[in-house]
């Protein structure tokens, strides 16, 4: 499985401007590459929501062969949420990785050896670490890779405060055979096989699933473009979303 990558970890926020001050002032990223769209993603990259919204890939190094730390995803639907999908305590967390690649990304299971399994045996991850002591696992596609730690809690894995999605690479050959898997071992899939097409953007392949717990795992067939930190400033300009919030009498959602 040495051909699938770590790629991006998605963040779904309701007030972009300072979430983009917070990435690029803060943590010096850049904007690798940014788009808008009018309706909702036919593969539910906006989550459930079907007006406008944009996505901001940003990051300390290139796409191609660097973890992407942060997606920026927003729209006027997701602003009216009462609380917003990202927290500020997991963003704070980041700035102490300024100096330094993305080592790791950690997600909270309620069954560490259920999830070991779906992970290493159908996702086809290496275990490197695993203290069962601890209820903890450290797992990856390779040695230079961003890792996925695996961090076993009691009780319900709860997605209120803040929620996301894991992208990787994947040899567009692997995407049909990944979703049959799935389906043959009655695992969740939230996307099927589906081709996506957007500005910025080569036409990728992209699959969906959810593991145990519900955290989304994107499998995708490519990731490129550029350009991205004037497009994301042109279309914060343009968007005029404070002027609806204050027609609305309605509060932005904080960053």
């Amino acid at each position: 499985m040495a051909a699938r990558r770590a790629l991006h970890f998605v963040f779904k926020v309701g007030n972009r401007f300072q979430t983009a001050r917070f990435c690029r002032d803060v943590l010096r990223m850049k904007v690798l590459r940014h788009e808008e769209f009018e309706e909702g993603c036919k593969a539910s990259c906006n989550g459930p929501y079907n007006g406008r919204w944009s996505k901001a890939m940003v990051g300390i190094g290139p796409e191609d062969d660097h973890f992407v730390e942060l997606t920026i995803m927003a729209s006027e639907t997701t602003s009216l949420a009462t609380t917003s999908w990202v927290s500020r305590s997991l963003l704070a967390r980041l700035s102490a990785m300024l100096r330094n690649p993305v080592l790791k990304v950690t997600l909270t299971v309620s069954d560490l050896q259920k999830s070991l399994n779906y992970w290493s045996k159908l996702l086809g991850m290496k275990i490197y670490e695993k203290d069962e002591k601890r209820q903890r696992a450290l797992l990856g596609y390779a040695d230079n890779q961003c890792k996925l730690e695996l961090q076993g809690i009691k009780g319900v894995v709860d997605h209120a405060a803040a929620f996301g999605k894991i992208a990787f690479s994947c040899p567009q050959k692997e995407l049909l055979g990944l979703k049959d898997l799935m389906k043959r071992e009655n695992h969740k899939i939230l996307t099927p096989l589906v081709t996506l097409d957007a500005p910025g953007k080569a036409t990728v392949q992209v699959v969906i699933l959810a593991d145990l717990d519900g955290h989304e795992i994107c499998f995708v067939g490519d990731e490129v473009g550029p350009k991205g930190s004037k497009l994301l400033d042109d279309a914060m300009t343009a968007d005029k979303s404070d002027e609806w919030f204050a027609k609305h009498n309605k509060p932005k959602a904080s960053g």
